[in-house]
């Protein structure tokens, strides 16, 4: 029970920050790799990711940003099931984003975005079941450049909306990044924290503890065990290793690997209840990119 109750929130905890609010607030451009094999399996998992933000100055301090982000995710499912694996092998979230950001006072800025989100299989068309709603408000403190203190830090606090969670109410976001020298810096928060070590302007490595992961509406419901599945989730948390290439100031290569240690894959029914999970197995994580940043 305790572990059943431990996935399921960690499950909420990752479909409320999941494609990071933070990423969104500075990535301007994105493209990205991820890959996770089953263990002992031939089954994998990849996503493949791009993400594109246009920020327009409306006045002094204050932007309105336009943006979206496609993530096409296939399964490859090569082990024998007891169902039609076919409607499972493409799964596809389109996320459209409007924010809008302002200066409140020389040191807090707030952000505000509203994330209209398709998520499905889209073997047929649109329904109101392959929509939904994601959106947070932010306040931001960022002293990164600051010259007057002696270890320059972000706080950034929001509250933010999913209806993916199920939840009819906010949740809570917290993000907090300090330099502690020239060579050390550490970020906690969801859906990752992280400590870094710079060997210089270029090269970076860190140490990270994440969440990853996605839900999806099956257009096409499958039968499983005589269980009708109309959706489908991945959930994991994992720990590894990452490397940074700095290009320039604002174009960013990077490579993610790491072990899960919490792997949960489920077909769920229409009211998200678990009915067979493909994949509970930890197992090896990579993601590798490139993005271009504020």
């Amino acid at each position: 029970m305790k572990k059943n109750q431990a996935k399921i929130f960690l499950t909420l905890l990752l479909f409320s920050f999941c494609f990071s609010a933070l990423a969104q607030l500075t990535d301007l451009a994105r493209l990205e790799y991820s890959f996770i094999p089953k263990g002992n399996s031939e089954d994998q998992y990849t996503r493949l990711r791009a993400l594109l933000n246009f920020p327009l100055k409306t006045s002094e301090d204050c932007y309105l940003i336009i943006g979206g982000e496609y993530n096409r995710i296939i399964l490859n499912l090569e082990d024998n099931y007891p169902f039609d694996k076919d409607p499972l092998r493409t799964l596809n979230i389109i996320d459209f984003n409007l924010g809008y950001t302002f200066k409140l006072n020389q040191n807090w800025r707030i952000g505000a975005k509203i994330t209209p989100r398709i998520a499905s299989t889209l073997n047929n068309k649109i329904t109101h079941e392959d929509l939904f709603l994601n959106g947070g408000v932010y306040a931001i403190k960022d002293r990164t450049d600051a010259t007057d203190i002696k270890r320059p830090y972000r706080l950034i606090l929001g509250l933010t909306y999913n209806t993916t969670t199920g939840l009819p109410f906010p949740l809570p976001f917290v993000n907090y990044f300090r330099q502690v020298n020239k060579n050390w810096s550490l970020s906690l928060g969801v859906p990752k924290s992280n400590v870094t070590y710079y060997f210089n302007d270029k090269h970076s490595i860190e140490t990270f503890v994440g969440l990853d992961g996605y839900f999806a509406h099956l257009q096409k419901p499958t039968m499983v065990l005589g269980k009708q599945v109309d959706n489908i989730s991945l959930s994991i948390a994992v720990i590894g290793i990452g490397y940074d290439y700095n290009f320039s100031k604002h174009l960013v290569g990077y490579s993610y690997i790491g072990h899960t240690f919490m792997m949960n894959n489920v077909l769920r029914n229409q009211d998200r209840e678990d009915v067979f999970t493909l994949d509970d197995t930890n197992t090896f994580y990579l993601r590798t990119g490139i993005k271009f940043k504020i």
